[in-house]
């Protein structure tokens, strides 16, 4: 069974906003006691939130099903009802939230405490004592809650680590991480032995970093050949590049500079990593003729501006020099760039003068009106009340629609369509500008 997945389908759902309350104050000697209904409770949102203690998405793998509780509805006596919980998902430093159905990156979450709210719960409905105004007393009606936000997304892990170790399957890296941290990878003499990266810990005098053991990569890597784009995108946030080359291997047409060529083309072929500085490692110079051929290619190595390191992971030798030269390079980046701060979120307000909605002719009988207003109206609005639907006229007429409806050429008996033409309401439009709402409660004389 899997223990590390780093790429994730989640269905999320908030919860839906509570319905207010249509309820009159009733009270001995007080015959008009008034309305008194609260309002309905907010609906819970999804929340991802980086924690440090988790390293993997395996959770939401077994369980990509996540729901938020609705908020609970109005009652009287002035009673709110009850907000939902928010459902917060811990999620490891490094993930990116894209749209399912996009592939739009719709967040970075890099820090530790960094919160994004994936999924925004529904607005819970106002209550009749908070609709009553100076010409509607008692409101015999109640706005309905809100849905919440529902969608897919797509978690996307990339291992947060200082170093990466790069380089052919079976080329010790794994090894070489054991050998370096406390970090206990399965080790095996055969290729992808690593199919996930695995995170080590080294201590180098003062110096603390972390190193990423990434899978092996073979040619093609960057067009995604031997699930190479799933093990790449793991270098991205590496600051430096550590070539683990192999210097024991029997394979034809294999030696450690071509190695290391076909591993830097594959790099530089992916892309956004040719600023990263590299370092590389002969490994396994126990090995007869192991040492002889990292004797020869060194200088070429060198060459190059490289610093080489003859090792060997399994036994320890030449490690020390090498962890303290990956701590040199490691602070080097560390004090060239800014401390690390959680995302930050930009809210833009809308421009202002905008009027939140516009009309659009179909056909010569069909309108469209879009907008986030008058389509969240329609949502709060109970069209089995008369007096509600009254209500949502008075809106949408000192919003400015039937304005823009008459200037878009609507006349009475027009079918309107507030929404998607898939999905949204439809009506048949019949002015109400300058109309006074009159009538018993629950009613409207706009209304037939």
């Amino acid at each position: 069974m899997a223990d590390f997945v780093d790429h994730v389908l989640l269905h999320i759902k908030a919860g839906d906003g509570g319905n207010g309350c249509a309820s009159v104050h009733r009270e001995k000697f007080k015959p008009l006691g008034g309305p008194d209904g609260g309002n309905g409770g907010r609906g819970g949102d999804v929340v991802l939130e980086v924690d440090p203690n988790t390293s993997t998405l395996l959770e939401y793998h077994h369980r990509p099903h996540r729901k938020a509780p609705n908020g609970k509805q109005g009652m009287g006596a002035n009673r709110d009802g009850a907000t939902g919980e928010d459902v917060v998902l811990k999620v490891p430093n490094g993930t990116v939230v894209k749209d399912a159905k996009t592939g739009e990156v719709l967040v970075d979450l890099v820090g530790v405490g960094t919160r994004y709210v994936a999924a925004q719960g529904g607005f819970g409905g106002l209550g009749n004592a908070a609709l009553a105004s100076a010409k509607r007393k008692a409101p015999g009606f109640a706005l309905l809650g809100e849905p919440g936000d529902e969608g897919d997304i797509v978690l996307e892990l990339k291992t947060v680590a200082d170093v990466a170790l790069v380089g052919f399957p079976n080329a010790g890296k794994s090894s070489l991480i054991a050998a370096l941290s406390a970090a206990r990878p399965k080790i095996a003499n055969y290729p992808f032995t690593t199919l996930v990266p695995n995170l080590g810990v080294v201590t180098a005098g003062d110096v603390v970093f972390t190193v990423a053991d990434v899978p092996g990569l073979i040619p093609g890597a960057s067009e995604g050949k031997g699930l190479g784009h799933e093990f790449l995108r793991h270098v991205e946030r590496c600051s430096t590049i550590v070539h683990v080359l192999d210097c024991a291997t029997l394979e034809p047409g294999r030696d450690p500079l071509t190695d290391f060529d076909v591993i830097e083309a594959e790099l530089e072929a992916y892309g956004s990593l040719q600023d990263r500085p590299r370092m590389v490692v002969l490994n396994k110079v126990d090995v007869p003729d192991g040492r002889d051929l990292a004797d020869l290619v060194k200088a070429s190595l060198e060459e190059r501006g490289l610093q080489v390191f003859e090792i060997s992971a399994a036994t320890h030798e030449g490690l020390k020099p090498l962890a303290f030269a990956m701590a040199e390079m490691v602070e080097r980046d560390r004090a060239d760039k800014p401390v690390e701060e959680p995302t930050r979120l930009v809210i833009r307000p809308k421009q202002f003068g905008e009027t939140g909605f516009s009309v659009r002719r179909v056909n010569e009988r069909t309108f469209q009106v879009t907008g986030e207003k008058p389509e969240r109206w329609i949502r709060q609005t109970d069209f089995t009340n008369d007096e509600a639907v009254g209500y949502l006229a008075d809106r949408l007429e000192r919003l400015g629609v039937e304005e823009a409806l008459v200037n878009a050429g609507a006349e009475p008996g027009a079918e309107v369509v507030i929404g998607s033409m898939e999905n949204g309401y439809i009506f048949d439009w019949q002015p109400t500008m300058g109309a006074r709402v009159g009538g018993p409660r629950g009613s409207d004389n706009r209304i037939d």
